[in-house]
């Protein structure tokens, strides 16, 4: 293959899992990131002696971390290291029901059908049918480009479309999930995996339930570290291989000439490329990058997904009955996500998720102290009064925690830090401060995304969670996959 220039805009987990591909292939490869670190939303801070990841909290699919390693002839073991977590989350519900869910499927089975109203073999068949739809679609959904008559022309393909009434397309992942289940709590409890897209579970097609089959067959994992170990790896693997990096550098302008890019405006300076490749939130890559060319308005116009209200708080004290992961349920999962995805700014009863990565990682808070990452789903910003809601939301969740938790933690949180839409945005790009782009919330989302190319310009391409095949640590691993195997077929 001929060597070629390469720029990628944005040092997010895409943007350097196509780095560190695109140098294994033989390329030249300088990455311009607006921030002054790597990582995007997989960073972390430290305050007070109490260590944060800021981002994502759970690591699945270690495999496609393991294959930059495998493409970089690399050792994972001198960069990365992680631990497989025997029980993926602690559940609260309001009605006082307390669930540790093992990882092990069959495990996970025996003990849910002692905790809810279910039989083993009940839980064991959903969970083979999640397993079914993963199996058909991963292949053409999350492998390839959904862009390409190629991907179809495949048994693979075939094999989806034959078996397409499996895939629950037509019905909501809810509407699903109330089918199968008489227990109510196990329709909230598969219902949340809505979130792992930032999508509703009363609007996502039933496909979604697939998602589960992801924690249980290839399990949950914490690195050694912390989270941010996985941005750390990766950055370091791609500049001992000679990918450079270019930090405090926002990119002004992708250069186009007639039907092709040149490369970059950086800073006010012209970088020559003969390939760029976009980490970037489509919609600002479109909108301030590309200004003379037309935008994919359908496309740039889908409904975001949820967005994120998170607190960091140390705690002085330590609680034994939560685990790294913990969710503490609402009452009324559908009035949450009615309030997510209607724009409203506060709701009174939100779904908590609370994560300790001192639990696994001791030296991230002081001794007897915990490091608190809690979160609440909220709406993207579309201009709510944000103050208004941070100040209310934090109220409602130390009055829920303390509750089921049986202690007022109020005089407990002795540094508090706040992430919320409107600094996910000014940090990270995302668009409305989404977490996942575009919404997953109709059978036509995967089509709707864009596609990681650009079919009227040459060599531009795209990676990253706001395209395709979509958000969360996996996708983007994949979608920097999938532009280095879109480069290396078109070379």
């Amino acid at each position: 293959m001929k060597k070629k220039q390469a720029a990628i805009i944005g040092a997010g987990i895409a943007g350097l899992a196509s780095a560190i591909r695109l140098r294994a292939q033989g390329h030249d490869v300088s990455v311009f990131e607006a921030n002054n670190y790597p990582g995007g939303k997989l960073t972390a801070f430290e305050k007070m002696g109490y260590r944060f990841d800021m981002g994502p909290s759970l690591f699945t699919m270690p495999h496609l971390v393991e294959d930059l390693f495998k493409v970089a002839k690399k050792p994972i073991h001198s960069y990365f290291k992680y631990k497989k977590k025997k029980n993926i989350c602690t559940y609260f519900f309001e009605d006082g029901t307390y669930f540790e869910a093992p990882a092990e499927q069959k495990e996970f089975a025996k003990k849910a059908a002692k905790t809810f109203d279910i039989s083993e073999k009940e839980l064991a068949n959903y969970l083979n049918q999640s397993k079914k739809k993963y199996d058909l679609t991963a292949p053409l959904f999350l492998e390839k480009s959904l862009h390409k008559t190629s991907t179809y022309l495949s048994k693979k393909t075939l094999k989806a479309a034959i078996n397409i009434g499996v895939l629950d397309l037509n019905k909501s992942l809810s509407a699903l999930n109330e089918k199968t289940f008489r227990d109510p709590r196990l329709v909230q409890f598969f219902n949340r995996f809505a979130t792992y897209n930032g999508s509703s579970p009363y609007k996502t097609p039933g496909i979604m339930s697939m998602i589960p089959h992801l924690e249980q067959h290839y399990g949950t994992y914490f690195p050694v570290g912390g989270m941010h170990q996985i941005t750390l790896c990766l950055f370091n693997l791609a500049k001992d291989i000679g990918v450079k990096f270019e930090f405090n550098s926002p990119v002004d302008e992708i250069i186009t000439q007639d039907n092709r890019t040149t490369g970059l405006l950086v800073n006010q300076k012209r970088i020559q490329a003969d390939l760029v490749i976009s980490n970037a939130d489509i919609v600002p890559t479109y909108r301030r990058l590309l200004p003379k060319h037309k935008a994919p308005e359908r496309t740039l116009s889908q409904p975001r997904s949820s967005s994120a209200l998170i607190f960091y708080w140390g705690i002085k004290k330590t609680f034994p009955q939560l685990d790294l992961h913990n969710i503490f349920f609402s009452k009324d999962y559908q009035k949450e996500f009615e309030h997510i995805f209607e724009k409203q700014s506060v709701y009174d009863d939100p779904t908590i998720y609370l994560n300790i990565s001192s639990k696994d990682a001791p030296k991230d808070a002081p001794k007897g102290c915990e490091n608190w990452f809690t979160m609440i789903n909220v709406p993207n910003n579309t201009g709510q009064d944000w103050d208004t809601v941070i100040e209310r939301s934090r109220t409602k969740i130390i009055d829920k925690l303390s509750r089921l938790l049986k202690q007022d933690i109020t005089e407990l949180i002795e540094q508090e830090s706040i992430l919320d839409p409107r600094t996910i945005e000014s940090k990270t790009q995302s668009y409305q401060g989404a977490l996942y782009g575009a919404s997953s919330n109709n059978k036509f989302a995967a089509f709707l995304r864009h596609p990681n190319f650009k079919s009227n310009l040459q060599n531009l391409y795209f990676c990253g969670g706001s395209v395709h095949p979509g958000g969360g640590i996996p996708l983007c691993l994949l979608s920097g996959k999938i532009v280095a195997d879109l480069i290396e077929k078109d070379e």
